[in-house]
């Protein structure tokens, strides 16, 4: 039996005062003291209606909206976006007992494995910072809220920005003398990595590596890398949100998602970039892509944040529109209660995949943290209903938030994987949105 429960947050009230006259009262008076009191009532009413809407306006535009940061000497090593234009990250500083620690989350969105696709990806925000914008919003983990962060909101707090297509692990370029595309994507982790360390970060007490989605996969690719960069005293870990993609087959025994990946990692010269325990360990070195093969080589703190009925993965590893030309998953992939007895099964056992891939991470390690739950989802750290909110997906009686925050401090064991679905009532299910 699953016990849950809501998550008292501060709640703010404003209460109204009215003036009330009796009309008789309005009315007895002369003529030029109506028009008076009718002017004050007037002014009354017109300063209530602009606090009404100061106070919408707050209430609806509070979010933290934070600068976007060049990395200036980033051309010196070599490090541009798939369209040349330098990389960028956006940071809000820390404060108080947070002022010495700093948190580094990957943008995700998606790759590119072809030079067709990564020229198209060029010409937009995932390609390019000149089309990127400016202002980015912290919310979730990178919330400087308290009350929605309770754990590291006043941390240094830092979006790198995702424009290489790779997850932060290409070193390569393709020049025909038409097009210049650069895969720079491990280039560009560096030139963050040693912009951010005179500013604080490599004398930092406490770290957290993270990200979402093919930032998510970034965080496992570079949780080895980043304690390099960081003195011995730091307490490295890493997070990884949604990033855990699996080498398994879709619904017509193909390996979609290993044909992508293998394509994508000779594209970009990923894999020398690849951990060197990994790839001198396995048959094909480009499989250490795949957290699943990497997780035993990660050598910092780790916590594996998935959802076992990830909506990506379900629409693109288990049923990738290769593998179902006539749609016959279409009403399944916008809505789980549309799904056949047959397809239902089927999820399950792509989720039996997932756990198997990771039990020994979960039984074994000491140091591991694990919040699977079954709810059809994609990246659960940067929003803020996802994250810490009274009505998050809860396991154990605990949201994400509370979670992760157990883990890194050490406070109690967080290892916590969901019953299978639809069991779990805290999901949001948005699953329409991915």
């Amino acid at each position: 039996m699953w016990a849950f429960h809501s998550i008292s947050g501060l709640v703010i009230s404003t209460s109204l005062f009215a003036i009330t006259l009796p009309v008789s009262t309005f009315l007895t008076q002369p003529l030029f003291l109506q028009a008076a009191m009718g002017h004050v009532v007037m002014t009354i009413v017109f300063v209530v209606t602009a606090l009404l809407t100061c106070a919408c306006m707050s209430a609806s535009d509070d979010r933290l909206l934070v600068n976007m940061t060049l990395v200036r000497n980033a051309g010196s090593l070599g490090a541009y976006c798939l369209d040349g234009s330098l990389p960028a990250y956006h940071i809000h500083l820390g404060f108080g007992a947070g002022a010495n620690n700093w948190l580094l989350q990957f943008e995700g969105g998606g790759w590119c494995n072809d030079i067709e696709s990564c020229a198209e990806r060029a010409q937009t925000r995932r390609g390019s910072t000149c089309l990127m914008t400016k202002l980015e919003t912290f919310s979730g983990i990178l919330s400087n809220n308290a009350s929605r962060n309770p754990d590291f909101y006043n941390w240094n707090r830092v979006k790198l920005r995702y424009c290489d297509g790779g997850s932060f692990a290409g070193d390569s370029k393709f020049d025909n003398g038409t097009l210049l595309l650069y895969f720079r994507g491990q280039r560009i982790w560096q030139a963050i990595i040693e912009d951010l360390q005179p500013k604080g970060l490599g004398s930092a007490d406490k770290a957290l590596l993270s990200g979402c989605s093919a930032g998510g996969l970034a965080s496992y690719l570079h949780c080895n890398n980043f304690s390099n960069y960081l003195p011995d005293t730091t307490a490295v870990k890493c997070l990884g949100d949604a990033g855990f993609f699996m080498d398994a087959p879709d619904i017509s025994i193909l390996h979609t998602q290993r044909t992508f990946f293998q394509q994508l990692v000779t594209l970009q010269g990923i894999e020398p970039n690849l951990d060197e325990n990994c790839t001198s360990s396995i048959s094909d070195p480009k499989q250490c892509i795949f957290p699943q093969y990497l997780l035993k080589h990660i050598t910092p703190p780790l916590f594996i944040l998935n959802s076992a009925y990830d909506v990506y993965q379900f629409h693109h590893i288990l049923v990738p529109p290769s593998a179902d030309p006539h749609g016959h998953w279409n009403r399944c992939k916008l809505n789980p209660k549309a799904c056949s007895a047959d397809q239902i099964s089927r999820l399950h056992a792509f989720r039996f995949e997932m756990l198997t891939a990771v039990r020994s991470f979960l039984f074994n390690s000491s140091s591991g943290g694990v919040f699977i739950n079954s709810c059809f989802a994609h990246c659960q750290s940067e929003s803020q209903d996802t994250w810490f909110a009274p009505d998050s997906p809860l396991l154990l009686n605990e949201t994400i938030a509370e979670s992760v925050g157990d883990w890194y401090f050490s406070r109690n064991v967080s290892k916590k994987v969901d019953c299978r679905y639809p069991c779990d009532t805290t999901c949001h299910n948005l699953i329409g949105a991915a």
